[in-house]
């Protein structure tokens, strides 16, 4: 297929590399065009602008960072909704509002264009490996046509719904269950570590018996080992989406008590100057607040 696959973050990237090793014709765009080189020199085209990106495509993709960025590269003069051709897709796998997803939905509609959501779980190295989970939503035949396009990028696709914005909520509730991992994670280990406990210790025998799946491996690592640089996933990326959930949540009256102490820590990270770190350091404050260096 023609792809046009905008925003060349830590997922971006390799996500576009798989799409072009399954023998795509991709052309790449991103805010910071030096990005785009690295895959120029792997085969793909790199245009200017988003509009030039999304002519005479199958599909465009985003992989953006939040709603503005979202907004400026669809819906803003130079974006791809003039220059998208009748038929085809965007296909956004950012984490984005279900308040924007509904407005896209309904912009691209009425443009004669596609429109279908599938936000991944996993982190770079997940990417790289092309073993993400999709979860996708909209359209059935639409999302039928691109699933080629998914598969290349994961090891299995999830459709959780025919309104596009249901797997905008998906992604947000999964998110919110992995900061909450995070941080019982790192209140757990810091109240063992006062008694004494290695964490490394700790955490082989917790995912080593009852909590032997890969979010508490992943990330009881990474904060055994106190190691919150390089980012995966920067702590300002995860307030943003704490703060979407909760937006997700009033919307529809359902109480998101534990979310909202999550954002607060995250801010918390933040105010002390940590702002790059990946957003397992709020492990860091859990320790930091039981007097542990």
């Amino acid at each position: 297929m023609k792809i046009a696959f905008l925003g060349l973050g830590n997922m971006g990237s390799p996500i576009a590399r798989n799409l072009l090793r399954a023998g795509n014709d991709v052309t790449v765009w991103n805010r910071t065009l030096a990005k785009a080189e690295d895959l120029r020199a792997q085969g793909a085209k790199v245009a200017k602008s988003p509009s030039e990106a999304a002519k005479e495509v199958d599909a465009v993709i985003t992989m953006l960072a939040d709603d503005h960025a979202v907004e400026s590269a669809v819906l803003q003069p130079g974006g791809i909704m003039g220059s998208l051709p009748k038929g085809a897709a965007h296909i956004s796998m950012s984490t984005i509002s279900v308040a924007l997803s509904k407005k896209l939905a309904e912009e691209h509609a009425g443009r004669g264009q596609k429109y279908i959501t599938a936000p991944v779980f996993g982190r770079p190295e997940a990417a790289e490996a092309a073993k993400l989970f999709v979860a996708a939503a909209g359209d059935k035949e639409t999302i039928e046509r691109y699933n080629p396009l998914l598969e290349a990028i994961g090891q299995r696709v999830f459709v959780v719904g025919d309104k596009p914005e249901m797997a905008n909520v998906v992604k947000l509730s999964g998110n919110f269950l992995i900061a909450s991992v995070i941080e019982s994670l790192g209140e757990a280990v810091a109240l063992t570590r006062k008694y004494g406990v290695d964490p490394h210790q700790y955490v082989e025998f917790l995912t080593n018996s009852l909590f032997a799946a890969p979010v508490y491996k992943t990330y009881g690592g990474l904060i055994a080992d106190e190691k919150y640089q390089p980012a995966g996933f920067k702590i300002r990326l995860g307030l943003k989406d704490m703060k979407l959930a909760l937006a997700a949540a009033e919307a529809v009256d359902a109480p998101l008590p534990f979310a909202s102490t999550i954002r607060d820590h995250m801010l918390t990270v933040i105010a002390r100057g940590m702002e790059d770190a990946d957003w397992s350091a709020t492990a860091k404050l859990a320790a930091e607040n039981a007097g542990l260096k």
